[in-house]
């Protein structure tokens, strides 16, 4: 009692003095605190902690908000809850053992904590993203921190979600009012019951708005993402942990995301001109008749479109509950089905509804592992299980399914924001409906497109369109072999075709203002198709190695779907004319800024560290998850493409080979690939596996942390290529100075030290000592201690002369600076 009483009277003296004297101050301790009349300032000066006064309110509070703008925008509040008198002083410091406190300065009184201990030495500082941080400064722990904490506001780098391990979710909170920032009526969380979707409430149990679930590209139902070039965002679903995150593309904004006392949740972005500088409303969630929640009921429709607001799914198939009730506008009752599921000898099925906001998910199930077609079957199979679709429309792939009635639907007509809809139907209603899914049906037409093939494109173009429609248990094209028609597995054409009418309207009769890069198999334009961007490969008349990779890439590729690969949209064979099509990546391929002095800058050690990682996932896949191994064969900084987001896509696969059971090597005759990132035993003996690309991966990885390319590397004091230059700076402890000049000091040297390890152990000599893709990821994520490379393949090469460089082959450019081999004789 007698220690307390002498702590809280020397805190009190303290802050007597500590008054005469007011500062700036960067940081928080035991003996250095902040009273009511200091500020804690970010770094960079962005954010500044102090306390305020809202409005004509009487109370005070401890708050951050930022600095360097002139109307003063609170973006989080502590002690929301128990504010402090405009009489009384206050001081927040930390108090043994390691607790960050508010107090009130003429009581002692705590007014609020961190609630943490610590037997070390903790400090607080405030980060340049606006986090509050308290840090255990001996073992760099983060003890706390306010980004945990949310309050009204939504911070780049912000999470809006929950730890799946520990409970903790991260949600706002209204403000009770305009001068109250205690908590008001409204949430803004993440719904994790079943599949997770973004919900503002009221109270503890009545939704108010319901936005729909990520789908892989945006929130469904919501199109102003797509038009987004301010933000980049993310949401991570996985067994730990369900997170939103959005961050900046440009540090030169300032935008913020706030819920506000009605519930409104809104994005603003201040600007700053010649008339005003102010808070730009930029978008907002809400405020729309069709975003009340369910307002048309169950299997109801709200248009947004539509003169009628709620219409039924399908006026053949459902009709209103109550008709009375519907035609005096009060639509709460929803539909109903006209004729009811029996789900007798499976002969129920599926009507497709398009673009839509999915339907509520609190009581959903999903597999991200799955296809559509095993997601229709497990619905199928299910009597209680009422509708499906994909959880990831970017990729194609996943499994969501619905088993009670379908609620809180919109059909959208203004923009690109809907996803489709599987919606169980009685076999009755199947009839005659465009968009319902029969496999039969598929099947037959499937086989019609043969017969007339055969009689109108050729023999040989008949065979190619036959297989694919029959590919699903298909080897690829391999050395040597001939291009021939598979047993058919009774499996829907996944990959469309079109017309080469189409194709060559899309983009402008391939004109060359649309041109994007041209290699060995032909030109690459850009188009509009079907209202999306894409890239077309077009193979060329007088290509040797052009129809071979054709059929491979068709094969291969049209079967795998992953984030980190590029996706194939579809082709077009009409005689001699054999188009690719993919979906279009605006930043183009890697190589265009890693070896570019005035584009590299743009990636900074985050995003390289993000685009390797991606890189790794994307061979994993190949590797280890894919249908069948795939070995790609031509991994190379040209052969990654960026998107609009940075992230990177693997692409090109016309040289790839897939083994089957267990085959995990194979001999060629034929080595095709890029000299600088052949694997020696490939290169020399035609021996390839999943360590050949393991090695390819290697030399990327060296190439991303140098900004240097293997095989033009060329050192002043020794003949060493970039892989026996960074071995050889590795092995005499100097590794840092073989990072990109062209960068800033990295944040966490320690990381890319790491990344400098992985890239030397993928490229060692003997494929035996290569990791495989899997433990590259876990080494990558900072698993276990690395063994000590040995030294490295291809310690020296010969450089080739400029000369001998061909162009590369993938479509974002028309890069001289990759050799593609496509035949060359085995040893």
């Amino acid at each position: 009692m007698e220690r307390s009483v002498a702590v809280l009277v020397l805190l009190l003296v303290s802050l007597h003095i500590h008054n005469i004297y007011t500062a700036e101050i960067d940081i928080i301790s035991d003996l250095q605190f902040l009273t009511e009349n200091d500020m804690l300032v970010s770094p960079d000066g962005t954010f500044e902690l102090g306390f305020f006064t809202p409005g004509g309110s009487e109370n005070r509070y401890l708050g951050i908000w930022y600095k360097k703008i002139s109307v003063k925008t609170v973006v989080w509040v502590a002690n929301g809850e128990a504010p402090l008198s405009v009489a009384s002083s206050a001081v927040l410091k930390i108090l043994h053992p390691g607790n960050l406190v508010l107090m009130n300065g003429t009581d002692g009184v705590i007014m609020w904590s961190s609630n943490t201990t610590l037997s070390g030495n903790a400090v607080a500082k405030l980060e340049d993203t606006g986090n509050l941080v308290m840090t255990d400064e001996d073992y760099k722990e983060i003890l706390w921190q306010s980004f945990d904490y949310p309050t009204d506001t939504l911070l780049p780098g912000m999470k809006l979600g929950k730890d799946l391990l520990t409970g903790r979710e991260w949600y706002l909170s209204s403000w009770t009012s305009s001068e109250d920032p205690a908590p008001g009526d409204f949430t803004f969380s993440i719904d994790t019951h079943g599949y997770p979707q973004n919900i503002i409430k009221q109270g503890a149990d009545m939704i108010k708005l319901r936005v729909g679930p990520w789908n892989g590209i945006r929130f469904s139902g919501v199109s102003s993402l797509n038009l987004n070039r301010l933000f980049t965002y993310n949401m991570v679903i996985n067994e730990t942990i369900v997170a939103y995150t959005y961050n900046l593309v440009s540090k030169s904004v300032v935008t913020r995301v706030t819920i506000d006392s009605s519930g409104d949740v809104q994005r603003w972005v201040w600007v700053e001109d010649a008339d005003a500088k102010k808070w730009q409303l930029h978008s907002t969630y809400g405020g729309g008749f069709c975003d009340s929640y369910n307002i048309c009921g169950a299997y109801g429709s709200c248009n947004t479109g539509n003169v009628q607001r709620c219409l039924c799914l399908n006026d053949t198939q459902f009709v209103p509950r109550s008709q009375e009730d519907w035609e005096a506008a009060d639509w709460s009752g929803g539909c109903v089905r006209r004729t009811q599921l029996s789900c007798t000898n499976g002969s129920e099925g599926f009507i497709r509804y398009f673009n839509v906001k999915l339907p509520d998910t609190h009581t959903s199930w999903f597999n991200t592992s799955m296809n559509l077609r095993e997601c229709e079957e497990t619905c199928l199979k299910n009597c209680t299980c009422m509708a499906y679709a994909n959880t990831n429309i970017k990729e194609g792939s996943g499994c969501l399914l619905w088993f009670n009635d379908l609620n809180d639907i919109t059909a959208i007509h203004d923009g690109d924001g809907g996803q489709d809809i599987f919606v169980r139907m009685a076999s009755s209603e199947l009839a005659a409906q465009p968009g319902y899914k029969n496999r039969k049906t598929s099947i037959m037409f499937i086989l019609l497109g043969v017969f007339l093939g055969v009689f109108v494109i050729g023999l040989s173009s008949t065979y190619f369109w036959y297989a694919l429609r029959n590919r699903h248990h298909a080897q690829p094209i391999g050395e040597g072999e001939s291009f021939h028609i598979w047993e058919s597995q009774n499996e829907d054409m996944e990959l469309p075709l079109f017309s080469f009418s189409t194709v060559a309207q899309s983009t402008n009769s391939f004109s060359p203002v649309n041109k994007l890069g041209e290699g060995g198999f032909g030109l690459v334009y850009k188009g509009v198709l079907e209202g999306r961007e894409i890239a077309v490969k077009r193979l060329s008349m007088t290509s040797r190695q052009g129809l071979d990779e054709f059929k491979n890439e068709v094969i291969c590729i049209s079967k795998l779907q992953h984030r980190n690969l590029v996706k194939l949209l579809g082709c077009s064979i009409e005689g001699d004319e054999k188009l690719l099509i993919y979906e279009y990546m605006p930043n183009r391929s890697l190589d265009m800024f890693l070896f570019d002095k005035a584009k590299s800058t743009i990636l900074d050690w985050v995003k390289r560290f993000h685009i390797i990682e991606g890189i790794a996932r994307g061979l994993l896949y190949l590797h280890q998850d894919s249908r069948l191994r795939i070995i790609h064969r031509d991994l190379k900084a040209d052969n990654i493409l960026l998107d609009l987001d940075m992230n990177p896509r693997i692409s090109d696969f016309g040289i790839a080979r897939s083994f089957g059971g267990n085959e995990t090597q194979a001999n060629t005759e034929r080595v095709v690939g890029t000299y600088g990132y052949m694997s020696p035993e490939y290169a020399l003996d035609g021996l390839f596996s999943t360590k050949s690309d393991v090695f390819s991966y290697g030399v990327l990885v060296l190439e991303i942390v140098t900004g240097k390319r293997n095989r033009v590397f060329m050192h002043t004091k020794h003949d060493d290529n970039l892989i026996g230059h960074a071995w050889r700076m590795h092995d005499e402890g100097r590794s840092m100075e073989l990072i990109d000049s062209t960068l800033d000091e990295p944040n966490d040297p320690c990381k890319v030290l790491r990344l400098i390890e992985v890239g030397l152990l993928c490229v060692q000599e003997s494929p035996e000592d290569r990791p495989d893709m899997s433990y590259v990821v876990r080494m990558l994520g900072g698993e276990g201690a690395l063994q000590k490379p040995k030294k490295p393949a291809f310690f020296t090469e010969r450089i080739l002369p400029s000369n001998d460089l061909s162009s590369s082959d993938t479509y974002p450019t028309s890069s001289t600076n990759g050799l593609t081999v496509t035949e060359v004789g085995a040893r």
